[in-house]
């Protein structure tokens, strides 16, 4: 008797259709683009059940991936019109911005980044992270 099965794992983008957000890491705007991975068991290439799902956020702006609790992604996939909001989620990979991005004038210009949170700015006046709160000054 041959068994020809397997366990694997598999990624699926969701369709959300929330609108457009102020990035919590950039301060761009962007949209939140939903995946949900999951390993599955297969029998004669047949996929039978999943288990170990996780939900993900992934920004579209600088690529910032979060975890998304399982509550709202589970409702996500049961085409429920839920609002993703910031406390669920939790920052698994900070996105990449471009440090020196153009200005309204065509001028290139320096970002400031928070070393607590990741947050980008361009004000050197700031003593204290806009997102955070904590001091920018280097512990000396």
């Amino acid at each position: 008797m041959i068994f020809i099965g397997g366990i694997s794992s598999g990624q699926r983008e969701l369709n959300y259709k929330g609108s457009v957000v102020i990035c919590g890491g950039c301060g761009s705007y962007g949209r939140y683009q939903v995946f949900m991975t999951y390993m599955y068991f297969s029998f004669f290439f047949i996929p039978l059940f999943k288990w170990n799902k996780r939900y993900f956020v992934k920004m579209s702006c600088c690529g910032a991936v979060y975890e998304l609790d399982s509550q709202t992604g589970a409702a996500i996939v049961r085409g429920q019109d839920v609002e993703i909001q910031e406390r669920n989620l939790t920052l698994i990979q900070a996105g990449k911005r471009n440090p020196y991005e153009q200005d309204e004038f065509g001028e290139k210009r320096r970002y400031k980044v928070c070393r607590h949170c990741g947050y980008q700015f361009d004000n050197d006046d700031f003593e204290y992270c806009p997102k955070c709160g904590k001091s920018l000054k280097s512990e000396e």
